[in-house]
């Protein structure tokens, strides 16, 4: 009985202390990745593993994404999909399908293109370092994109469709 009570105690003054103890506003900074509405061009699919049966799997992609009706940019997607959803390379790697989806903007994955092709020692994707180029994509110069390319992160549950159009339009 004694036991009982010391818990329940216990559990009293952790109920009426815990207002006291509530972190500032300043440390509860985590909030859900904000979602935006994006449209890519696959340029090139930098690496992709064997999926697994058994946990979320990617692809990381070099993309184009649309800015404005005649503007582009390249960007690093990396796409999420469990073992029963598609992978977005199942539709092919083709520069006049259109993607579009929602993704979150992600500066911690920010990489340049050199970085994403290179694996580093002890790193299972060390011998994938060359990009697989969609049909009709243009080529990615190594030696022009030095900047880091901004990081979108999204997944098979975001991905909205893929619209067919020529690179002109």
């Amino acid at each position: 009985m004694r036991c009982v009570r010391a818990i329940l105690y216990g559990v009293m003054l952790v109920a009426a202390t815990g207002p006291l103890s509530v972190p500032t506003g300043a440390e509860l900074q985590w909030q859900e990745p904000k979602m935006e509405p994006v449209r890519v061009r696959i340029v090139a699919l930098a690496w992709n593993h064997h999926p697994t049966s058994f946990f979320a799997n990617e692809e990381v992609f070099i993309a184009d994404m649309q800015i404005a009706k005649d503007e582009s940019r390249l960007v690093k997607l990396v796409y999420s999909f469990l073992p029963y959803q598609p992978r977005l390379s199942d539709n092919g790697l083709d520069y006049s399908i259109v993607h579009e989806l929602q993704a979150a903007r992600d500066p911690d994955c920010d990489q340049t293109v050199s970085e994403i092709t290179t694996g580093r020692v002890g790193d299972w994707r060390q011998d994938q370092s060359q990009l697989k180029y969609s049909t009709d994509a243009p080529a990615v110069n190594l030696e022009r994109h030095k900047k880091r390319l901004p990081c979108y992160v999204t997944s098979a549950a975001d991905y909205t469709r893929p619209v067919h159009q020529s690179a002109n339009d």
